[in-house]
């Protein structure tokens, strides 16, 4: 079997825990997930299994979309709800929607983040939990990161120490940072107090199965209807079509000239018809070839 399976992860499961149920299920072993989804998130998480397990590094880099809840009030260490509270403060004259709204306006757009102590990002070949657990603290390096899109959900109230954000961000952006942020912004500390990712790239929850769903399926045999096609995880890039020949190329890994018409997107996938025959890349130091960055035996 090759393709993604489009998971909704459930609460309660780590992702690698989702791999391993999902490699157990489906007996076979070649199964990677697309983005760490913390143990209390749910939401959808693309398992590439077969040869999709070579898009992994294309499919993680997209976009993702995701529902926050911002929690007013209380900070913690790990921020989010799970963490013990550093600093916290009653909220007397909660902030307007409009205040709210006017301070989501500084987070559009590019900004820098600092990445969390609880977090996997490594300084001189640690992972920063592994600092926070052990009481210790590290200079954490800042970092860019997109805001494609962040709106504030409709409340039932004018006044609120909790909200709602949508949110569409790029690669490496962390939730609960950008929620401790806008509490900051609003002058209060704050942190993540829930979370659900709505899409990761092209994929998103309308496209998503549950594990009971699997079960049923396997059940009758029709576990391979599940999976989507290896072109949806890297339907960002742009496509180079060739012929027959230059297919019998592609398929041996061979370099080739560069394309008359350069494709729009760097890498991008080389298809003959409708089969994915490859990624290429222009050759880093022969920028008049293009080199295979993975093939595929589909």
């Amino acid at each position: 079997m090759d393709g993604i399976l489009p998971l909704w992860k459930p609460k309660g499961l780590t992702s690698h825990d989702c791999v391993v149920k999902v490699r157990k299920l489906l007996r076979t072993k070649k199964v990677g997930h697309t983005g760490t989804l913390d143990p209390e998130v749910e939401g959808v998480l693309p398992i590439c299994i077969g040869e999709a397990t070579k898009i992994v590094p294309f499919l993680t880099d997209t976009k993702k979309t995701y529902i926050a809840e911002v929690k007013l009030g209380a900070a913690t260490d790990t921020e989010d709800s799970h963490g013990k509270i550093t600093n916290q403060t009653e909220i007397l004259n909660p902030p307007s929607l409009q205040i709210i709204e006017n301070v989501l306006q500084s987070f559009r757009g590019q900004i820098t983040q600092i990445p969390p102590m609880y977090s996997a990002v490594k300084v001189k070949g640690k992972k920063l939990y592994e600092y926070a657990r052990a009481n210790e603290t590290v200079e954490r390096p800042r970092r860019q990161i997109t805001i494609h899109h962040l709106e504030l959900l409709a409340q039932t109230t004018n006044e609120t120490d909790t909200f709602q954000v949508k949110v569409v961000c790029s690669k490496g952006t962390y939730i609960r940072t950008l929620c401790v942020d806008i509490g900051e912004a609003l002058g209060y500390p704050a942190h993540m107090s829930n979370l659900i990712r709505l899409a990761t790239g092209s994929i998103s929850k309308e496209d998503t199965v549950t594990f009971t769903e699997m079960d049923e399926a396997i059940e009758q045999n029709l576990q391979e209807k599940l999976v989507l096609p290896i072109t949806r995880g890297i339907d960002h890039l742009d496509c180079l079509f060739v012929d027959e020949e230059t297919k019998n190329k592609v398929l041996h890994g061979q370099k080739l000239k560069q394309p008359e018409i350069v494709p729009n997107t760097d890498p991008f996938a080389v298809m003959f018809d409708k089969q994915l025959l490859a990624i290429y890349q222009t050759h880093p130091e022969k920028p008049e070839q293009i080199k295979p960055v993975r093939v595929f035996n589909t």
